[in-house]
């Protein structure tokens, strides 16, 4: 049984990579039909709101504590940085740059994580001990892996011969030839922002989660809060409102799904992940969306499989790497135990002395 409690948190950051994965493939199919970034934005986050607020109220109404203005400050910042900016910016930066370099940035979101919790002592490391070891190791071998992920082609191990491969193929290369004057400066720098903020908000939600430990409620004020920063984005940056109007079968499935799955129950998910192991645990897991898109890439859309980019040794390194931090970070958690055992029978023992 207590194997198994180890174990959730594992599970549930797959699954929620998996959903995470689904949102991107099926947001990628109606972003190549003209809906806009920011249209998609404010609306998943609108209707996280929606789906979120009834069971909050349910379900943790008996539990939740009343809000203060400290707490409701503390979850507009989280969804400014954490929901907001950090789409925002990644946006930007994929207008300038492409999709394949885009996910270089988003994959090095764990390397940041682990880097800015060190100075608030969000995480503690011992190079000299065989844990603290393993959790750096481990860290940077899942980043290696990411890396090659997206930067790493080599060769074709399985082809597709259909035809909606070499329609993909001579579409990609054409963009690739119109973009010879994106400015990947600004780009670059654009997408660095989105993953610092992507990344602080592991921080934050390390720290909400222990002044507001309600996953469900907290989620629904930051959906909420998203959803009208988005919305003031979406004035300012798309005033053609004949694009605010969904329209197909398609693009209000993704909407709604993006919407309850990954603004919702993704976030609810992860905030608890936070809560549990620690935003660098939790942040650890992002590459794993990557794998998965290219498993929906080459089993709907029958694309290529290469040695290095779109899978076998980049998710393999990946793979390897989150096995070696959940080993390290079991590893401490069990030596910290170990340590604090005898401290708690000799608290036991004095307290039941004190009774006779």
């Amino acid at each position: 049984m207590q194997c198994c409690g180890q174990w959730k948190p594992v599970a549930a950051m797959v699954a929620v990579n998996f959903a995470l994965a689904v949102t991107n493939f099926l947001v990628k199919r109606i972003l190549d039909e003209g809906v806009s970034h920011i249209i998609i934005l404010i609306y998943r986050q609108a209707i996280s709101a929606v789906f979120l607020a009834p069971i909050a109220y349910f379900w943790e109404r008996k539990s939740r504590p009343k809000l203060t203005a400290r707490i409701l400050c503390h979850l507009f910042i989280t969804a400014l940085i954490g929901a907001t900016l950090s789409q925002y910016f990644f946006l930007l930066g994929l207008e300038y740059t492409t999709a394949t370099f885009s996910c270089a940035f988003i994959n090095m979101v764990p390397a940041v994580t682990f880097m800015l919790a060190l100075p608030f002592g969000l995480e503690k490391v011992d190079i000299r001990n065989k844990a603290g070891g393993a959790k750096v190791f481990g860290t940077l071998v899942c980043i290696a892996g990411a890396m090659v992920l997206t930067l790493y082609r080599g060769k074709t191990l399985v082809k597709s011969n259909s035809r909606a491969t070499t329609h993909i193929i001579n579409y990609a290369n054409t963009m690739i030839s119109t973009k010879k004057k994106e400015r990947w400066a600004i780009g670059s720098i654009l997408l660095t922002v989105g993953c610092i903020f992507w990344s602080s908000w592991f921080l934050l939600q390390a720290r909400i989660g222990k002044t507001y430990p309600y996953q469900y409620s907290s989620t629904a004020f930051l959906s909420f809060f998203s959803a009208i920063q988005s919305a003031i984005l979406s004035l300012v940056a798309e005033r053609n409102f004949s694009k605010w109007i969904l329209k197909g079968k398609l693009e209000l499935i993704t909407v709604t799904y993006a919407g309850m799955v990954a603004s919702g129950l993704c976030y609810v998910g992860m905030s608890w992940c936070v809560k549990q192991k620690g935003p660098v645990f939790t942040s650890a897991f992002t590459p794993l969306v990557q794998i998965f898109v290219a498993m929906f890439d080459f089993f709907i859309l029958h694309g290529q499989i290469y040695f290095g980019r779109n899978s076998v040794v980049g998710s393999i390194l990946v793979v390897i790497g989150l096995y070696i931090l959940l080993w390290g970070r079991n590893s401490e958690a069990e030596e910290t135990n170990q340590r604090k055992q005898p401290q708690v029978e000799q608290e036991e023992d004095r307290n039941a002395r004190s009774q006779v």
